[in-house]
Protein backbone atom coordinates (compact mmCIF):
# COMPACT_ATOMS: atom_id res chain seq x y z
CA UNK A 1 0.00 0.00 0.00
CA UNK A 2 1.27 3.42 -1.05
CA UNK A 3 2.00 5.83 1.92
CA UNK A 4 -0.71 8.23 2.47
CA UNK A 5 0.14 11.52 4.34
CA UNK A 6 -2.59 12.28 6.63
CA UNK A 7 -3.45 16.38 6.03
CA UNK A 8 -6.38 16.50 8.33
CA UNK A 9 -7.12 15.27 11.86
CA UNK A 10 -7.82 16.08 15.08
CA UNK A 11 -6.16 19.46 16.57
CA UNK A 12 -2.83 19.38 18.09
CA UNK A 13 -3.93 20.07 21.95
CA UNK A 14 -1.43 22.70 22.09
CA UNK A 15 -2.70 25.81 19.85
CA UNK A 16 0.09 27.69 17.79
CA UNK A 17 0.17 30.79 18.49
CA UNK A 18 -0.52 33.50 15.65
CA UNK A 19 2.23 34.54 12.87
CA UNK A 20 3.36 30.63 13.75
CA UNK A 21 6.88 29.96 11.85
CA UNK A 22 7.25 25.98 10.39
CA UNK A 23 11.70 26.62 10.07
CA UNK A 24 11.85 23.06 8.74
CA UNK A 25 10.47 21.29 5.80
CA UNK A 26 10.18 20.52 2.15
CA UNK A 27 8.56 20.60 -0.73
CA UNK A 28 8.12 19.05 -4.45
CA UNK A 29 6.42 20.09 -7.36
CA UNK A 30 6.21 17.69 -10.80
CA UNK A 31 9.10 17.77 -13.41
CA UNK A 32 12.42 17.89 -10.65
CA UNK A 33 13.61 14.30 -10.39
CA UNK A 34 15.92 13.20 -7.91
CA UNK A 35 20.02 13.84 -8.91
CA UNK A 36 22.28 11.17 -8.47
CA UNK A 37 24.56 11.74 -5.01
CA UNK A 38 20.86 12.21 -3.39
CA UNK A 39 18.28 9.90 -2.09
CA UNK A 40 15.11 9.60 -4.09
CA UNK A 41 12.29 11.38 -3.42
CA UNK A 42 9.76 10.98 -0.50
CA UNK A 43 7.69 8.02 -0.81
CA UNK A 44 3.69 7.79 -1.98
CA UNK A 45 2.21 10.55 -3.54
CA UNK A 46 4.66 13.81 -4.14
CA UNK A 47 4.38 16.28 -1.12
CA UNK A 48 3.54 19.43 -2.84
CA UNK A 49 2.55 22.73 -1.95
CA UNK A 50 -1.30 22.38 -2.03
CA UNK A 51 -0.92 19.37 0.28
CA UNK A 52 1.63 21.81 2.67
CA UNK A 53 -1.00 24.29 3.02
CA UNK A 54 -3.89 21.60 3.96
CA UNK A 55 -1.29 20.66 6.99
CA UNK A 56 -0.82 24.32 7.87
CA UNK A 57 -4.30 24.66 8.24
CA UNK A 58 -4.33 21.48 10.11
CA UNK A 59 -1.65 22.09 12.68
CA UNK A 60 -2.21 25.92 13.01
CA UNK A 61 1.11 26.89 11.01
CA UNK A 62 1.12 30.93 9.66
CA UNK A 63 4.32 31.30 7.76
CA UNK A 64 6.92 28.69 6.36
CA UNK A 65 10.70 28.01 5.50
CA UNK A 66 11.30 26.14 2.48
CA UNK A 67 14.94 23.67 2.82
CA UNK A 68 16.17 22.27 -0.27
CA UNK A 69 15.91 18.69 -0.19
CA UNK A 70 18.73 16.15 -0.48
CA UNK A 71 17.39 14.60 -3.57
CA UNK A 72 18.29 17.71 -5.46
CA UNK A 73 21.62 18.12 -4.06
CA UNK A 74 22.45 21.79 -5.68
CA UNK A 75 20.05 22.30 -8.04
CA UNK A 76 17.44 24.27 -6.27
CA UNK A 77 15.08 24.76 -9.75
CA UNK A 78 12.68 22.52 -7.43
CA UNK A 79 12.89 25.22 -4.40
CA UNK A 80 12.50 27.85 -6.67
CA UNK A 81 9.50 27.02 -8.36
CA UNK A 82 7.84 25.83 -4.52
CA UNK A 83 8.53 29.53 -3.42
CA UNK A 84 6.97 30.82 -6.32
CA UNK A 85 4.08 28.67 -5.45
CA UNK A 86 3.61 29.54 -2.34
CA UNK A 87 4.15 33.27 -2.79
CA UNK A 88 4.49 35.84 0.11
CA UNK A 89 4.30 33.21 2.94
CA UNK A 90 7.24 31.30 2.38
CA UNK A 91 11.03 32.14 2.66
CA UNK A 92 13.56 29.12 1.09
CA UNK A 93 16.96 27.86 2.53
CA UNK A 94 19.17 26.62 -0.61
CA UNK A 95 22.00 24.46 -1.09
CA UNK A 96 25.24 26.22 -2.92
CA UNK A 97 29.25 25.27 -2.45
CA UNK A 98 31.60 28.23 -2.36
CA UNK A 99 31.52 28.12 -6.62
CA UNK A 100 27.82 29.32 -7.18
CA UNK A 101 27.72 32.19 -9.60
CA UNK A 102 26.43 36.01 -8.22
CA UNK A 103 23.97 35.11 -11.03
CA UNK A 104 22.32 32.53 -9.28
CA UNK A 105 22.84 34.07 -6.11
CA UNK A 106 20.71 37.77 -6.91
CA UNK A 107 18.01 34.90 -8.66
CA UNK A 108 18.25 33.07 -4.90
CA UNK A 109 17.09 36.34 -3.58
CA UNK A 110 14.47 37.28 -5.92
CA UNK A 111 12.44 34.41 -5.03
CA UNK A 112 12.71 34.40 -1.32
CA UNK A 113 15.77 32.87 -0.33
CA UNK A 114 17.43 33.84 3.11
CA UNK A 115 19.30 30.86 4.20
CA UNK A 116 22.07 28.60 2.82
CA UNK A 117 22.37 24.67 3.78
CA UNK A 118 25.20 22.88 5.03
CA UNK A 119 24.03 19.00 5.60
CA UNK A 120 27.09 17.38 6.16
CA UNK A 121 25.48 13.58 5.96
CA UNK A 122 25.12 10.26 3.21
CA UNK A 123 23.49 11.99 0.39
CA UNK A 124 23.91 15.70 1.44
CA UNK A 125 24.62 18.50 -1.50
CA UNK A 126 26.86 20.24 0.55
CA UNK A 127 29.19 18.96 3.57
CA UNK A 128 31.31 20.62 5.86
CA UNK A 129 34.60 21.14 3.69
CA UNK A 130 32.48 23.95 2.49
CA UNK A 131 31.49 25.58 5.98
CA UNK A 132 33.43 28.71 6.07
CA UNK A 133 32.73 29.17 1.93
CA UNK A 134 29.21 28.86 2.33
CA UNK A 135 29.27 31.00 5.65
CA UNK A 136 30.98 33.33 3.89
CA UNK A 137 28.17 33.72 1.24
CA UNK A 138 25.70 33.86 3.52
CA UNK A 139 27.08 36.78 5.76
CA UNK A 140 27.98 39.15 2.88
CA UNK A 141 23.93 38.64 2.21
CA UNK A 142 22.87 38.99 5.66
CA UNK A 143 21.39 35.51 5.30
CA UNK A 144 21.34 32.57 7.73
CA UNK A 145 23.24 29.27 7.95
CA UNK A 146 21.74 26.14 8.71
CA UNK A 147 24.06 23.16 9.60
CA UNK A 148 23.45 19.54 10.05
CA UNK A 149 25.69 16.72 10.49
CA UNK A 150 26.32 14.01 13.38
CA UNK A 151 26.79 15.97 16.46
CA UNK A 152 28.59 13.66 18.53
CA UNK A 153 31.63 14.96 16.65
CA UNK A 154 30.48 18.47 17.65
CA UNK A 155 33.56 18.95 20.18
CA UNK A 156 35.71 18.05 16.54
CA UNK A 157 33.65 21.06 15.11
CA UNK A 158 33.50 23.75 18.00
CA UNK A 159 36.49 25.95 16.87
CA UNK A 160 34.67 26.03 13.23
CA UNK A 161 31.56 26.41 14.55
CA UNK A 162 32.04 29.35 16.89
CA UNK A 163 33.99 31.21 14.00
CA UNK A 164 31.29 31.71 11.79
CA UNK A 165 29.99 35.31 11.16
CA UNK A 166 26.04 34.67 9.95
CA UNK A 167 23.10 33.53 12.22
CA UNK A 168 23.34 29.75 12.10
CA UNK A 169 21.68 27.04 13.57
CA UNK A 170 22.34 23.67 14.55
CA UNK A 171 19.80 21.68 13.00
CA UNK A 172 17.23 18.45 13.47
CA UNK A 173 18.05 18.93 17.44
CA UNK A 174 21.84 18.50 17.14
CA UNK A 175 21.51 14.61 15.17
CA UNK A 176 23.73 13.33 18.08
CA UNK A 177 23.83 9.82 16.39
CA UNK A 178 25.69 8.49 19.55
CA UNK A 179 23.21 9.16 21.87
CA UNK A 180 23.60 11.66 24.43
CA UNK A 181 22.45 12.75 28.28
CA UNK A 182 21.84 16.59 29.42
CA UNK A 183 25.48 15.97 30.92
CA UNK A 184 27.12 15.41 27.77
CA UNK A 185 30.24 17.26 26.83
CA UNK A 186 28.55 17.38 23.41
CA UNK A 187 25.89 19.28 24.92
CA UNK A 188 28.25 21.46 27.02
CA UNK A 189 29.53 22.50 23.53
CA UNK A 190 26.00 23.45 22.20
CA UNK A 191 25.49 25.73 25.01
CA UNK A 192 28.88 27.38 24.67
CA UNK A 193 28.08 28.27 20.79
CA UNK A 194 24.71 29.35 21.95
CA UNK A 195 26.25 31.77 24.08
CA UNK A 196 28.80 32.59 21.41
CA UNK A 197 25.61 35.00 20.35
CA UNK A 198 24.91 33.83 16.85
CA UNK A 199 23.64 30.72 16.85
CA UNK A 200 20.02 28.60 17.38
CA UNK A 201 18.82 25.38 18.12
CA UNK A 202 15.96 23.82 15.79
CA UNK A 203 13.68 21.39 17.58
CA UNK A 204 13.05 18.96 14.49
CA UNK A 205 12.77 15.39 13.17
CA UNK A 206 13.32 13.50 17.13
CA UNK A 207 12.70 10.84 15.31
CA UNK A 208 15.76 10.97 13.46
CA UNK A 209 18.46 10.53 16.06
CA UNK A 210 16.05 9.49 19.16
CA UNK A 211 17.72 6.00 21.00
CA UNK A 212 14.79 5.88 22.89
CA UNK A 213 11.74 6.20 20.37
CA UNK A 214 8.55 7.48 20.33
CA UNK A 215 6.21 8.63 21.38
CA UNK A 216 7.73 10.71 23.88
CA UNK A 217 11.58 10.60 23.04
CA UNK A 218 12.72 10.92 26.00
CA UNK A 219 16.34 10.68 25.32
CA UNK A 220 16.40 13.90 23.19
CA UNK A 221 13.03 15.56 25.56
CA UNK A 222 15.89 15.71 28.29
CA UNK A 223 18.57 17.77 25.99
CA UNK A 224 15.66 19.74 24.46
CA UNK A 225 14.76 20.73 27.81
CA UNK A 226 17.77 21.32 28.99
CA UNK A 227 19.11 23.78 26.31
CA UNK A 228 15.71 25.70 26.12
CA UNK A 229 15.90 26.40 29.81
CA UNK A 230 19.42 27.59 29.43
CA UNK A 231 18.34 29.95 26.33
CA UNK A 232 15.00 29.94 25.33
CA UNK A 233 15.48 32.94 23.09
CA UNK A 234 17.50 30.64 21.06
CA UNK A 235 15.30 27.60 20.24
CA UNK A 236 13.25 27.41 16.93
CA UNK A 237 10.76 24.60 15.59
CA UNK A 238 10.29 22.54 12.57
CA UNK A 239 7.66 20.21 11.52
CA UNK A 240 10.24 18.49 9.43
CA UNK A 241 6.88 17.73 7.13
CA UNK A 242 6.86 15.83 4.90
CA UNK A 243 8.96 13.38 6.94
CA UNK A 244 11.35 12.28 3.89
CA UNK A 245 12.79 9.27 5.84
CA UNK A 246 9.17 7.44 6.32
CA UNK A 247 9.12 5.00 3.28
CA UNK A 248 5.93 3.25 4.85
CA UNK A 249 2.85 4.55 6.20
CA UNK A 250 4.05 2.35 9.79
CA UNK A 251 6.62 4.82 9.48
CA UNK A 252 5.35 8.10 9.28
CA UNK A 253 4.28 10.10 12.23
CA UNK A 254 1.07 11.10 13.71
CA UNK A 255 1.68 14.83 13.20
CA UNK A 256 -0.79 16.34 15.95
CA UNK A 257 0.39 14.03 18.08
CA UNK A 258 4.53 14.93 17.34
CA UNK A 259 3.33 18.69 17.03
CA UNK A 260 2.02 18.09 21.13
CA UNK A 261 4.97 16.32 22.03
CA UNK A 262 7.80 18.55 20.90
CA UNK A 263 6.37 22.09 21.74
CA UNK A 264 5.41 20.51 25.05
CA UNK A 265 9.21 20.48 26.11
CA UNK A 266 8.77 23.87 26.02
CA UNK A 267 7.94 24.98 29.97
CA UNK A 268 5.00 27.58 28.89
CA UNK A 269 2.89 29.35 26.15
CA UNK A 270 5.44 32.62 26.32
CA UNK A 271 8.57 30.10 25.57
CA UNK A 272 6.59 28.33 22.36
CA UNK A 273 5.56 31.90 20.98
CA UNK A 274 9.20 32.89 21.49
CA UNK A 275 10.29 29.72 19.66
CA UNK A 276 7.47 29.86 16.69
CA UNK A 277 7.31 33.69 16.26
CA UNK A 278 10.43 35.77 17.55
CA UNK A 279 12.97 33.62 17.50
CA UNK A 280 12.49 32.39 14.09
CA UNK A 281 12.03 36.21 12.70
CA UNK A 282 15.26 36.96 14.26
CA UNK A 283 17.37 34.30 13.14
CA UNK A 284 16.19 34.20 9.55
CA UNK A 285 15.67 38.50 9.60
CA UNK A 286 11.97 37.94 9.17
CA UNK A 287 9.73 41.33 9.77
CA UNK A 288 6.61 40.50 12.05
CA UNK A 289 3.60 38.95 10.75
CA UNK A 290 1.44 41.80 8.92
CA UNK A 291 4.34 44.32 8.63
CA UNK A 292 5.49 45.51 5.38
Amino acid sequence: MALVRPLIGRKPKIALPKGAIDTQMHAYLPGFPSLEGGPSLPAGDLPTPEQYRAFMRWIGIDRVIITQGNAHQRDNSNLIACLNDFGDLAWGVAAVDGSVSEAELAELAETRVIGLRIMDLPGGGVDLSQLEAVDAIAASRNWMLAVQFDGSNILDHEARLSRLKSRWVLDHHGKFFCGVTPDSPQIAAVRRLIDGGNCWFKFAGAYESSKSGGPDFADIAAVARQIAQHAPERIVWGSNWPHNLARSQDDYPDDAALTDTVLGWLPDDPARHLALVDNPQELFGLKPAGSR
